[in-house]
C-alpha cells in the first residue's frame, strides 16, 4: 500500500472517539485498574503488537508497583479477520503464583484473550486479569469477558490507538472506523 492509498483510508474512516475521549477512558481504567491491583503487585503483559500503544498510555496512570514484561500471540497477521492463533513470544519472567493483569488493544470475538487467560493459567499464573483499551459490540457469545473496559465500538472494523488496518495507522491518538464496513 502506498502512502497515498494509507492516508486515503484515514481520510474515507468515521471517527469513533477523539482523542481527549482516548484520555479520559485511560484515566477512568487506571482508576479502577488501581483499585482492584494496587496491592497485588502484578505482572503486566501487553499483547503486542496491538496493545503497545494502550499499555504505553497506561502504565504511567498506575501508580503503585508493577512488573512488566509481555506476550505476543496473533490470529490477524495484518488481514482484517481472524485465523489460526499464532504464539510468537511467551513471557519471560515466571508467571508462577503470580498475579496477572494482560493488557490488549481491543476484546473482538474473544478467543485470542481467552487462550491467552488459559495459557497463562495452564504456566501456573495465581490470577489473571485482563483490561482492553476496546470491546467491540459485535453480539457475540464470547469465550471470555475483560475485568476492565476502556469503551465499546461498534461492530465495524476499527483502527487508531494500537489497532491497525492493514499494518497501518497504530499511531493514531484516536479511534476511527471504516466506512465501508
Amino acid at each position: 500500500m502506498s502512502p497515498h492509498e494509507a492516508q486515503q483510508l484515514l481520510d474515507n474512516a468515521e471517527p469513533i472517539a477523539s482523542e481527549e475521549a482516548v484520555a479520559a477512558v485511560l484515566g477512568r481504567l487506571a482508576e479502577e485498574i488501581s483499585l482492584k491491583l494496587a496491592d497485588a503487585f502484578p505482572l503486566v503483559l501487553p499483547v503486542m503488537g496491538g496493545a503497545v500503544v494502550f499499555a504505553g498510555q497506561l502504565l504511567p496512570r498506575l501508580r503503585f508497583p508493577l512488573e512488566f514484561d509481555y506476550l505476543h500471540v496473533t490470529r490477524y497477521r495484518g488481514n482484517t479477520s481472524g485465523g489460526e492463533m499464532e504464539w510468537r513470544v511467551l513471557p519471560g519472567q515466571n508467571v508462577v503464583g503470580r498475579t496477572v493483569l494482560v493488557l490488549d488493544d481491543i476484546l473482538d470475538e474473544g478467543e485470542t484473550l481467552a487462550a491467552i487467560r488459559d495459557k497463562l493459567l495452564s504456566m501456573g499464573a495465581a490470577r489473571v486479569w485482563s483490561a482492553v483499551l476496546t470491546d467491540k459490540d459485535n453480539g457475540l457469545d464470547k469465550p471470555v469477558q475483560a475485568d476492565f473496559v476502556g469503551m465499546s465500538v461498534p461492530n465495524r472494523y476499527v483502527f487508531g490507538c494500537g489497532m491497525d488496518v492493514h499494518g497501518l495507522w497504530r499511531n493514531l491518538p484516536a479511534i476511527y472506523a471504516l466506512k465501508d464496513q
